[in-house]
């Protein structure tokens, strides 16, 4: 990216005065944003205070007063790094007014996914996530609901591929998780969520648009799960014939990390596939997990069971194993990390939009960072707020 116009009247004045830009930048992608504000009296171009502001946010900055100081005191080289014509940087108002009343969400989101997907390592994992999300800082005495986001998240890359507003006085994410993957190419993938989501036209679904579903049972589906249940409990033998013939295989792993030690154990069977009336299963599963905390000394054991269209050929006991792990990956891949991070819960916004939209920018720097490899993004944001130059650079094409 060579230069960078404020002039607000879009890209195609900005050509006619000798811009240059990487067509792969991201300041090309939101060139495409739609800018519904007149012309007249505007100073600043939709695309620049974007950037502006994202770059804030790689360097550690999450509120509109820390993002303007940050841009304010680095004026003089943003202006000359990105050819400004402006020699003011704006006000955290502006950023506000922005969010709240000028940028639409979903067409953002699309607009940065689309740089995303510009990476050739886009796309290739299998597994997807699906979770929903509570922006608390829009929840108010008026708005008790507040606003909440149902994403599509892919735990080995970092990368929300879309996202749904889920309008909780009217409908849950179980209605809205059909709409959502319907978005999808969900050919050679398997959706991991929640057991809100282990539901019958859900699995159907994601089985006839090519993909496959790996789902834990718990007492939303109380038949099903209590058949699961009973297959993997102790049999008795009977005398003169011992026990039913089983097919079950297993797989164990250990973990030591977090100061506990964790221990996961699989039981994988293909028996209840005639007589489960769940559509397109493969197999059922009991997931047993045991955490010894190293420090006190204690003991947590759970048990869960489950069931996925995928074939044993496929998915034998440790590859699903490894799967049922990604339902997590969402909750701390992403959600942590917008929690804690980015403070999203902790940055009161009087507009969902504005939530909304910074939730999309905050979905963009955790798939930058996970892209780049960063492991600790608190260590990378301080990282690029020493450098603005590297963060500028890691918007220019990817």
């Amino acid at each position: 990216m060579e230069s960078i116009t404020d002039d607000p009247q879009s890209e195609s004045n900005s050509r006619s005065a000798g811009f240059v830009f990487d067509v792969s930048s991201l300041y090309a992608f939101l060139l495409k944003l739609k800018d519904p504000r007149k012309r007249r009296g505007v100073r600043y171009q939709l695309a620049i205070v974007l950037l502006l502001l994202i770059l804030a946010k790689l360097s550690g900055e999450d509120k509109p007063y820390g993002i303007a100081d940050w841009a304010k005191n680095r004026s003089a080289y943003l202006i000359e790094a990105l050819g400004l014509k402006y020699g003011r940087m704006p006000h955290h108002s502006t950023y506000r007014r922005i969010l709240e009343s000028v940028v639409d969400g979903e067409e953002l989101e699309r607009i940065l996914l689309g740089f995303l997907s510009q990476a050739p390592q886009v796309g290739q994992s299998v597994v997807i996530a699906i979770d929903g999300k509570s922006l608390r800082g829009t929840i108010t005495a008026e708005d008790p609901f507040g606003l909440h986001l149902l994403a599509a998240y892919l735990p080995g890359e970092g990368i929300v591929l879309a996202q749904m507003v889920v309008e909780k006085e009217k409908e849950n994410e179980i209605v809205v998780a059909p709409k959502l993957l319907k978005c999808l190419d969900l050919r050679q993938k398997v959706v991991v969520a929640d057991a809100m989501h282990t539901q019958r036209q859900l699995s159907a679904q994601i089985v006839e648009a090519g993909g496959d579903y790996v789902w834990i049972v718990k007492d939303n589906q109380p038949n099903t799960r209590q058949a699961i249940e009973q297959l993997f409990a102790p049999e008795k033998p009977v005398p003169g014939l011992g026990c039913p013939a089983m097919d079950f295989t297993c797989e164990e792993i250990i973990n030591k990390a977090h100061g506990r030690l964790e221990e996961r154990r699989i039981t994988v069977s293909s028996l209840m596939n005639e007589y489960l009336d769940w559509p397109y299963l493969a197999q059922v599963f009991k997931l047993e997990r045991r955490f010894l905390y190293l420090a006190s000394g204690k003991v947590h054991h759970e048990v869960q069971y489950g069931l996925t269209s995928l074939q044993r050929e496929v998915a034998d006991p440790k590859r699903l194993l490894e799967i049922t792990r990604s339902e997590w990956g969402i909750e701390n891949g992403l959600h942590y990390r917008r929690d804690v991070t980015f403070q999203e819960d902790q940055t009161r916004w009087t507009s969902k939009s504005a939530a909304r939209a910074m939730a999309a920018i905050n979905n963009l720097v955790i798939a930058l960072f996970s892209l780049q490899g960063f492991r600790n993004f608190a260590q990378a944001r301080r990282f690029f707020c020493a450098d603005p130059a590297m963060a500028l650079s890691l918007l220019s094409g990817l």
